[in-house]
């Protein structure tokens, strides 16, 4: 898609404030594709003033209302599901494949379900002598990551919209032109002028600005913990809610009555899905001490096969900060398996896909998120010692556990300290919420309960 020029705002392409903008580029050939405005703190305000204006119409629109704007986005996101997936590759640098299937195809899936839930779900009950009404806690500052550009717009917009709140919106800057086809998409489904608006730009200018801005009731935001830190303490200063998605370290335990291969294979795909930069991904194996030098193997022979299956990580100065985490690893001791700090092509922001053994519990690379194509495999001596190790870590985002029993595996799974826990390769489910633990987050995504983050409660008695 060509690149817009200015920013969408009260449902029209108009004139960024300043004259900045950001350079595009794609990171398996390293050429510009592209640029887009740098929003300013200007360009922010309008937005927000847009999004208020909005927000009495939009919240007094009929639920059935709104659910059918939501479908007629879904609509056009599956016309335009070819053009999503072409325009992933070129900013993420996926492969068309995967770009295809996930992310194109998960956003759809997601936007289809707040659309059914948006004219199912209950607004009003009745409590004892009270009714309760479920409100659209206001305008929304959404600010949203590189790894799945448009998943994680769709996993804020949709139920924000479905809420009866209205938007303002500040993508990634490495992947704004996703963002761009998608407040087309917003503007082709009829939805409003106001209620949704799209500013580009960077954090720690328009993202900053989003945060701080007085006119904004709710900011969700999905990223890294540092990040998520200074949000909180911005809108905490102002008494504002917050939904935060930030980093993770999951664990994936395999357990002795494990199909050891099995495990051991679909664990390597997970970590290496996306080039590794995925919040969720199962970046600890842990293996029963009996069984670990065969998972090792294993894990080696899998990773040597997604040499060229994987695309390249987002930008340079993430490839350096994987490379960095890959020769930390080596430093502290971990035995290199595959892969390694050195770059397998000329060109393009490529990482090799890496696995090391013999990762102590206190290593750097197993305790702090790469963001990129990289497993530590850890040893453990028996379930307690697993739990432990799970758990041993400031995060707790996501997990998974190996059995050959499935109660075996689920009585293990509730004592992890995680939002979220695949068992025996479970599936993932748009409609389950989503979200983390300790330094993982606050609030959850997707589902019924995305869409309560949304709302706020208000009690009528009588």
């Amino acid at each position: 898609m060509k690149a817009h020029d200015g920013m969408y705002i009260d449902g029209a392409w108009c004139p960024a404030d300043g004259r900045d903008t950001i350079e595009v580029v794609n990171p398996a050939d390293e050429q510009v594709i592209g640029q887009v405005p740098a929003g300013t703190a200007l360009d922010v305000d309008s937005a927000v003033r847009a999004a208020r204006a909005a927000l009495p119409g939009w919240a007094a629109t009929p639920p059935a209302e709104r659910a059918a704007r939501l479908a007629a986005l879904r609509d056009v996101l599956v016309a335009r599901k070819d053009e999503i997936a072409e325009t992933v590759t070129a900013e993420l640098g996926s492969p068309l494949k995967f770009s295809q299937a996930v992310h194109a195809g998960a956003p759809i899936a997601v936007a289809g379900s707040y659309a059914e839930l948006a004219a199912t779900h209950s607004f009003e009950e009745k409590v004892g002598n009270s009714v309760v009404h479920h409100e659209p806690v206001g305008v929304v500052g959404a600010i949203t990551p590189w790894n799945y550009p448009l998943h994680q717009i769709v996993a804020k917009v949709a139920p924000a919209l479905a809420a009866g709140c209205t938007v303002v919106l500040k993508p990634a800057e490495d992947t704004p032109l996703t963002a761009q086809l998608f407040a087309e998409a917003v503007h082709e489904a009829g939805v409003p002028a106001g209620v949704f608006n799209l500013v580009t730009g960077l954090g720690p200018v328009a993202g900053q600005a989003l945060a701080e801005h007085p006119g904004v009731d709710l900011v969700s935001f999905t990223g890294s913990t540092a990040v998520g830190r200074r949000i909180g303490a911005t809108a905490g200063a102002a008494v504002k809610k917050v939904a935060l998605e930030l980093g993770g370290k999951s664990a994936n335990v395999i357990l002795p009555s494990a199909d050891l291969a099995k495990a051991v294979n679909v664990g390597v795909a997970n970590v290496m899905s996306n080039s590794g930069q995925t919040c969720s991904a199962w970046t600890r194996m842990l293996v029963h001490r009996d069984q670990y030098d065969e998972a090792v193997g294993l894990a080696a022979e899998a990773a040597a096969k997604y040499g060229d299956r994987i695309g390249p990580v987002v930008n340079a100065k993430q490839r350096e900060r994987v490379r960095g985490y890959i020769e930390k690893g080596v430093a502290e001791g971990a035995r290199l398996v595959a892969g390694g700090p050195e770059a397998p092509r000329e060109q393009g922001y490529f990482v090799s896909p890496t696995v090391f053994a013999d990762v102590r519990e206190d290593m750097t690379i197993a305790q702090e998120e790469i963001f990129g194509p990289v497993l530590s495999l850890l040893r453990y001596e028996d379930e307690d010692d697993a739990l432990r190790i799970a758990n041993g870590t400031v995060y707790g985002l996501a997990g998974a556990v190996w059995a050959g029993d499935e109660a075996e595996a689920v009585a293990f799974a509730r004592r992890m300290d995680t939002g979220q826990v695949d068992i025996n390769g479970g599936r993932f489910n748009p409609l389950a919420p989503f979200g983390g633990y300790k330094q993982s987050g606050v609030g959850r995504e997707l589902g019924a309960h995305g869409l309560a983050e949304y709302l706020q409660t208000k009690s009528l008695q009588f």
